[in-house]
């Protein structure tokens, strides 16, 4: 796509309107329903086609078709990124009513340092043709290492904080409670961090190393710059109501890792296969409807295995407790 700069600023201006429309709405600390989480999840999923149709209308059914493809692949990754979110929620013991204002300013951070994360990626691959090499096989490897994390078991897994907000408490002091959503304090002469802080910062900053495999598999859908920045936008921008609505789903979604592997591999081989074609070797090239196809059909047989994996095991542990009890009766 040739992107005009007034196009750029016109779609930054309207993606930070509807951050402060967001904003706006929950700007008073409450506890988010299933219903208002539902509705607003559906109003971004809505906001995303209607991106995604306006592209199909302007510029026609390629740059639709990436935006698309890369929209679910970047929404599928960050439902898989959900799971370290509750880890964090846990972690700091986050009051109900402050999640949703915690979220929204960690998505917001994490979509700011995922533009810089963008335009490097961009400026890399418009110089070195041969990094989509590395992007694959980084891609393959990580779907190697997703499949290897899910074998294992991660009944105890906790947070662990990373080196730059273990940096951040000590330079700064971390009050010892939360005092509303106020991010800074005055105790004992000192300006200090609230725990609101620290987790905003935790969740946007953990979310940034997600996107060490994220941004490589979009790029394996679209070398566009501006489709790539706009589905990992509005992919973000619904994941705050994503978490509300699903929190309860996610440890049902059993095989999710297994699902995000496939596509990860998937991506990474059309990374390679497209690097070998940029060196003049006649390799097939996956298509982008193909590519849709795979992503859409993996997490749809994922998700109706996942549900029938913990419907089953549901079932199992109901019998093994109603066996227990009959047992404790006979005794």
């Amino acid at each position: 796509m040739d992107v005009s700069m007034t196009l750029w600023v016109l779609t930054i201006v309207g993606l930070a309107a509807l951050i402060a429309v967001d904003f706006f709405i929950g700007r008073k600390p409450h506890e988010v329903s299933i219903k208002e989480a539902g509705i607003w999840t559906v109003v971004w999923i809505v906001l995303a086609g209607l991106f995604g149709l306006a592209l199909f209308y302007f510029d026609g059914a390629q740059p639709a078709g990436e935006f698309f493809a890369g929209f679910i692949t970047e929404k599928s990754l960050s439902v898989d990124n959900l799971f370290v979110f509750v880890l964090i929620m846990t972690k700091f013991a986050v009051p109900a009513q402050y999640q949703q204002r915690v979220l929204l300013f960690g998505v917001l951070i994490a979509l700011v340092l995922r533009a810089v994360f963008i335009a490097a990626g961009a400026a890399i691959i418009a110089s070195f043709s041969w990094v989509f090499f590395i992007f694959g096989a980084f891609l393959i490897w990580t779907a190697w290492k997703l499949i290897q994390e899910a074998r294992a078991d991660h009944q105890d897994e906790e947070y662990e904080e990373n080196k730059l907000l273990k940096a951040a408490e000590r330079r700064f002091g971390v009050a010892d409670r939360y005092h509303g959503t106020k991010l800074w304090i005055e105790e004992n002469g000192k300006r200090v961090m609230t725990p609101m802080l620290v987790v905003m910062l935790a969740i946007g900053t953990t979310d940034v190393l997600f996107a060490l495999d994220s941004i490589p598999a979009i790029f394996g859908l679209t070398q566009d710059p501006y489709i790539v920045f706009t589905a990992n936008a509005f992919a973000l921008m619904g994941l705050r109501q994503l978490y509300f609505l699903i929190g309860g789903l996610l440890k049902k979604l059993v095989h999710l890792s297994y699902g995000l592997s496939v596509i990860l591999g998937f991506i990474g081989v059309k990374l390679v296969l497209h690097a070998l074609h940029e060196l003049g070797v006649h390799v097939p090239e996956i298509s982008i409807p193909v590519s849709l196809a795979v992503i859409c059909g993996v997490l749809v047989i994922t998700t109706i295995t996942s549900l029938i994996a913990s419907r089953k095991q549901a079932a199992a542990e109901a019998a093994g407790g109603a066996g227990a009890s009959k047992d404790s009766i006979d005794a």
